[in-house]
């Protein structure tokens, strides 16, 4: 049974991340965002990639290129070493609300470099959020790279959800993956809280494949849902929404609806 929250008790903190583009992480982070938030949970979602998918997910371009050329969005509230209750935008569904990214997160790696204690700026900016009491889960997307921004979200995080297509190169790079977190261990205590497949075509074997390869990883929960391949993940995304909001009853939103329950059970 999952852990009833409390006012008084911190948020969890849930990266997705995943070395390798394409994985579904975005699309992840934002329908499993949407629905914690539709089960009640109150939600807070930082985009932590320069490429502004999680953003797009819930604004129109002009919005979120709007936000990315203000001062008002993720970079600037790292480079200014900033309380991020200050960037906290909320999206037009109830309890979700999001921190917008920047197309000058390119620049991260160099602004951190530069710091005291760099692969804890994250964590301290999100101090005051995550001990507030307003949210009870706070996801974020990280970028497909391995370097101390995604060290920083990690250091930031409790849990790790690691996205993975079922496809012939999904798994590739995976192990380095999986070494690159064991080797943080000193500095982070986030655990991964499982593995999600996604992109899932039943008409091909790569599913399979995919969840007997990840099985074998023994310490590694392989979560018992998947997402499949589905067109109104793309139509969604083009319009800005989650695809629960944009139809309700396609597979891949009863998908996401069963990884949130998942993860409540879970924690």
């Amino acid at each position: 049974m999952g852990v009833l929250m409390k006012n008084n008790q911190p948020a969890v903190t849930v990266c997705f991340t995943n070395n390798k583009g394409g994985s579904g992480k975005s699309t992840s982070c934002a329908n499993i965002g949407y629905e914690l938030s539709a089960a009640g949970k109150k939600v807070l979602l930082i985009d932590g990639d320069m490429q502004l998918n999680l953003s797009l997910s819930f604004f129109d371009e002009e919005k979120v290129l709007e936000m990315a050329e203000s001062e008002k969005n993720l970079y600037y509230a790292i480079r200014n070493k900033k309380d991020l209750q200050e960037y906290i935008v909320a999206t037009p569904y109830k309890n979700l609300d999001l921190i917008p990214s920047s197309l000058l997160m390119s620049q991260v790696e160099y602004e951190l470099f530069t710091m005291m204690q760099r692969e804890l700026v994250l964590k301290k900016c999100l101090e005051g959020i995550r001990n507030s009491g307003k949210y009870d889960y706070i996801l974020i997307d990280a970028p497909p790279t391995l370097g101390t921004w995604v060290i920083n979200i990690l250091c930031a995080s409790d849990y790790v959800v690691v996205p993975v297509e079922a496809s012939p190169w999904g798994l590739f790079g995976l192990a380095n993956m999986f070494d690159f977190l064991g080797g943080l261990r000193d500095m982070t205590e986030a655990e991964i809280m499982g593995v999600l497949i996604t992109k899932v075509d039943e008409r091909k074997n790569y599913y399979r494949q995919t969840r007997e390869i990840l099985e074998s990883y023994r310490e590694i929960h392989v979560f018992d849902s998947f997402i499949h391949v589905d067109a109104s993940i793309e139509w969604a995304q083009d319009a800005s929404k989650p695809v629960a909001v944009y139809k309700k009853s396609t597979r891949s939103a009863a998908e996401f609806k069963k990884i949130a329950e998942e993860m409540i059970n879970t924690l």
